[in-house]
């Protein structure tokens, strides 16, 4: 393998959807951080869920808001629900992996508080099921995804679609979204 000619050949598919994907994600991105600085203007919080690497970008960005982005500012209410491993355990025991997330959904959330679930599918049932608690407590239910958004295309809103079926792509994608969103929320709620 010519490990040179394969490093171009990743980040010309990188740029490529880097590329395509401001187009696509520009209006509900304004959305979801509307949403965002109006949950956390009212008193409310950020919850934030996903599988794998989604479950890694979910702990990031609650953790770039809770902690800071960019500067040093006053903390933004956020969580991700994938760092309880005792309640991980305990609901994919007693109730099934299906619904480690929307166990805690309901637990933590309330009304006017922003569910955001990340699956690069779009299929994962623990997340459709997380976002479909959300929705039955009158949050905001709103997932970052990739492709045609699987089962999240009739259920979040807004719903952040990378243009691009590779879950690689879509991953590079979400963090870089995220941390977009993270910044736009700094800005919005006048913290930095």
């Amino acid at each position: 393998m010519d490990v040179d000619q394969f490093l171009r050949a990743e980040f010309d598919a990188h740029v490529a959807v880097a590329k395509a994907t401001p187009d696509q994600v520009a209006a509900p991105m304004a959305i979801l951080i509307g949403l965002c600085v109006t949950a956390i203007s009212d008193g409310g919080k950020l919850i934030f869920f996903g599988n794998g690497g989604s479950a890694a970008d979910a702990q990031h960005l609650a953790a770039e808001l809770v902690v800071r982005y960019a500067k040093d500012r006053a903390p933004v209410a956020a969580m991700a629900l994938s760092t309880d491993t005792s309640i991980l355990t305990a609901a994919g025991n007693d109730y099934g992996y299906d619904h480690v997330f929307a166990r805690q959904v309901r637990a933590l959330g309330k009304p006017g508080d922003v569910a955001l679930g990340m699956s690069t599918s779009g299929n994962s049932t623990n997340v459709v099921r997380a976002l479909e608690a959300a929705k039955d407590l009158g949050m905001t239910a709103a997932a970052f995804s990739g492709g045609s958004g699987g089962n999240l295309t009739d259920l979040a809103d807004p719903l952040i679609l990378v243009p691009s079926t590779e879950t690689d792509r879509i991953q590079e994608m979400h963090i870089t979204l995220g941390h977009i969103f993270c910044a736009a929320v700094e800005r919005q709620l006048g913290l930095v």
